[in-house]
């Protein structure tokens, strides 16, 4: 049964909670917050809360700044660092305008419209994150430049005291928020770790990956760490990605669109069709799903980042593989150029709207690739596309894409480029310490 107004307003007090987080999130991702006193949720339930949308990220001009939050009842949660008398539960929020309609700037708004587009065609996205991440040492200031990893295991090692402590903590603060932990391990980079949660409906997930990234960097700014999840923080290293698992269910019957034990693969159409959609659109998503100018720093050979648009069954260096299913519900596709700096709202709706392409159109899949790509020497000869190799090539792929701008919206779309446009201009100004021990003692 969906949660109403009143359940909330009695769990709110039989928990004793003091203050409502009210939290959205803008273009780029980064969690925005409005705080009010218990005393203010009633008429916030029953009226939203207004705001001043221009001083968002991507949101609005100063003209049309008016807006408000209207809480999302099922994704009341207590925040578990804030006991006591601050005791505090979270509500995550759409954004609407003045005339109660869905603001078409509003993130979560995107991946709701590509998903009601999903279910007028028969099925539900499920998606399965998983978001990797580098914790750093901070010295007695603070500092993290130049970032240090705070330990030096590596892939599926025990961690350190500290680190093992984090992912108890973390574990338990996940919990508290309703996310069920599936499993947590080091990762292949010094420093670098994993913390998986369950699979279930894109929506959910995408407020649930947002959530871990809040709870993350508070956990462990608490043990004196600092959380990070920019793609490539270390040069010569493995770098952090978001490797998205992905399935239709069928809405009629919950079973799961993917699934063909008769094919080699146990692909059905359906999910080749999605598939050849991806690929169809991989170069001009790419900057939703990979968004820095770091995230090109990632996606290079060697370091088990993906390069090549492809498919495969093992194959961890293609774009996307198929894991081997152990039931017929499980089967599924995982996407792997994503990185945890991506803004997950926007990721998961070019990626739902690239395949349900695929299946209006009726797509044709191309030959699946089982070879090593990272030992191809000349993707020209291999008959393979390459995904961008810069943050400005990004940009260009994207804007040559009408489905992707559409699964946008316009606003979202010149907002995010505007605002990526900006980075890369910047980033192109900076004199980097490379440049300087490349070049200053020989010219």
């Amino acid at each position: 049964m969906p949660r109403t107004a009143d359940d909330l307003l009695a769990d709110v007090e039989r928990l004793n909670i003091q203050f409502i987080d009210l939290q959205f999130s803008d273009i780029v991702g980064a969690v925005k917050s409005i705080t009010i006193p218990i005393n203010q949720l009633p008429d916030t339930l029953d009226h939203g809360i207004w705001f001043d949308g221009s001083s968002v990220e991507g949101f609005a001009r100063i003209a049309e700044s008016d807006m408000y939050l209207v809480p999302d009842l099922e994704t009341f949660a207590v925040v578990p660092w804030r006991t006591g008398s601050s005791a505090t539960a979270r509500l995550i929020c759409d954004v609407y305008t003045p005339n109660g309609q869905p603001f078409i700037g509003d993130p979560r708004g995107v991946l709701k419209r590509v998903l009601q587009q999903a279910e007028q065609m028969g099925f539900n996205f499920f998606t399965g994150p998983e978001l990797e991440f580098f914790l750093l040492q901070t010295d007695a200031s603070g500092l993290l430049v130049p970032p240090a990893p705070q330990d030096t295991s590596g892939y599926f090692e025990q961690p350190t005291d500290e680190a093992g402590e984090l992912w108890r903590e973390m574990t338990v603060a996940l919990q508290s928020f309703g996310i069920t932990v599936e499993a947590m391990h080091a990762e292949v980079g010094h420093g670098q770790h994993e913390i998986d949660f369950r699979y279930a409906e894109a929506l959910r997930t995408a407020d649930n990956a947002v959530t871990f990234r809040v709870a993350l960097k508070t956990i462990a700014r608490k043990h004196g760490m600092h959380a990070t999840f920019i793609p490539k923080p270390f040069r010569g290293m493995s770098g952090s990605g978001m490797h998205v698992h992905q399935s239709l269910v069928y809405r009629m019957t919950g079973k799961n669109a993917f699934n063909d034990p008769g094919d080699p693969y146990n692909l059905s159409t359906t999910a080749k069709q999605f598939v050849a959609g991806q690929l169809a659109h991989a170069r001009s998503m790419c900057v939703i799903l990979a968004p820095l100018v770091n995230s090109y720093k990632r996606l290079v050979p060697g370091y088990e980042a993906p390069v090549y648009v492809s498919w495969g069954r093992i194959n961890r260096s293609a774009l996307i593989r198929v894991p081997r299913a152990h039931t017929p519900d499980a089967t599924r596709l995982e996407l792997r150029c994503p990185d945890p700096s991506c803004n997950p709202y926007l990721a998961f709706a070019v990626m739902l709207a690239a395949g349900l392409d695929g299946i209006r159109r009726q797509l044709p899949l191309q030959e699946a690739s089982e070879e090593n790509l990272y030992l191809v020497e000349n993707h020209h000869e291999a008959g393979l596309k390459v995904l961008p190799g810069s943050l400005e090539e990004a940009l260009e792929c994207l804007q040559a894409d009408d489905v992707i701008k559409e699964a946008l919206g316009p606003h979202v779309y010149e907002r995010f480029v505007t605002a990526k446009r900006q980075e890369w201009d910047d980033y192109r100004l900076e004199v980097t310490q490379w440049e300087l021990n490349r070049y200053l003692g020989f010219f």
